[in-house]
C-alpha cells in the first residue's frame, strides 16, 4: 500500500527531519509550510534528489478552510488519501509571568497544539478509515512534566496533547488507526539560534545521556511509529529526551 504522509511545519527544524525520514521509508510526503516557500521547496527538492516523491503545499493549518484546501490539493496530486499525519507545526513560544500572561496568550498556543491537529484529523480520518490503516503522531514537549515557570501558556497547550492522544487512540483504534505522541526534550533548531553543548551546559548536566537532542532523534521515533512494525502501539506518550523525564 502506498502511503501519503503530511508533516505540518516541515520546511525546517524537526518537521524537516521527520519529512526526510518518512520519505526515506518510502512515503510520498507533503511538505507543509505557512510562510517560507523557498525552504519548503528546498526540502521537497532534497527528498526528490534522494529518490523520493514530495510536494510542498502552503496552508495555515489553524484555519478550517485552509485545511480542506490542503487535503483536496494533496489528494488531487497523489490520487490517494493522506494516511499519515504528523502534527508538528508550532508558532512563537513567548514566555510570560502569571502577572502578565493573558487568555489570548493561551489561545495562541492552543491553536497550534490542539485546534490544528483537530481540524486535520477530522478532515483526514475518513480516508484512513476507508483504507483501514492510519498513523497520527502528535508532537508534544517535555515541558508537560517539567512545568517550566513563566511558560504556562505553552505548558498548558502541550499538556492537552496527552489527553487528546489517548482519547483519539481509543476512538480510532478499531479502524486500524494508531495515535501516539512524541515529547521531545531540548533539541536546538533554527528558532533557537546557535546552541552548543557548552552554552547549554546546565541543561545537559541534568540529562542522563549527557547530550543535547538532535532532530534525527525525533525523526527516528516518529518514523517507527508511522511504520507497519508499530501497528500494536497506540495511545502512547513517548519521551525522547535522553532520560530527562520518565513518562506521562
Amino acid at each position: 500500500m502506498s502511503k501519503i504522509a503530511l508533516v505540518t511545519g516541515s520546511s525546517k527544524g524537526l518537521g524537516k527531519a521527520i519529512a526526510l525520514k518518512l520519505a526515506e521509508q518510502g512515503s510520498k510526503v507533503i511538505v507543509n509550510f505557512n510562510r517560507d516557500a523557498e525552504k519548503a521547496q528546498s526540502v521537497r527538492d532534497e527528498i526528490e534528489n534522494l529518490g523520493g516523491e514530495a510536494m510542498a503545499i502552503q496552508a495555515d493549518i489553524t484555519q478550517e478552510d485552509e485545511v480542506k484546501r490542503l487535503a483536496n490539493e494533496a489528494e488531487t496530486l497523489f490520487q490517494e488519501p493522506i494516511t499519515i499525519v504528523v502534527n508538528n507545526a508550532t508558532g512563537p513560544q513567548p514566555e510570560f509571568s502569571l502577572e502578565d500572561v493573558t487568555w489570548e496568550d493561551y489561545l495562541d498556543q492552543l491553536h497550534f497544539s490542539v485546534k490544528a491537529p483537530l481540524l486535520l484529523t477530522k478532515e483526514l480520518m475518513g480516508g484512513m478509515k476507508r483504507k483501514e490503516w492510519g498513523r497520527i503522531v502528535n508532537i508534544g514537549s517535555e515541558v508537560v512534566e517539567l512545568g517550566n515557570p513563566h511558560f504556562s501558556n505553552y505548558v498548558t497547550a502541550k499538556s492537552s496533547v496527552i489527553g487528546m492522544t489517548r482519547s483519539w487512540s481509543n476512538e480510532l483504534g478499531e479502524y486500524g488507526i494508531t495515535v501516539n505522541a512524541v515529547h521531545p526534550g531540548f533539541i536546538p533548531v533554527e528558532r533557537h539560534g546557535e546552541v552548543t553543548e557548552e552554552s547549554a551546559k546546565a541543561y545537559v548536566q541534568q540529562v542522563p545521556l549527557k547530550r543535547l537532542g538532535k532532530p534525527g532523534d525525533i525523526a527516528n521515533t516518529v518514523g517507527f511509529l508511522c511504520s507497519d512494525e508499530a501497528e500494536f502501539i497506540t495511545g502512547q506518550n513517548i519521551n525522547v529526551n535522553g532520560g530527562n523525564t520518565f513518562g506521562v
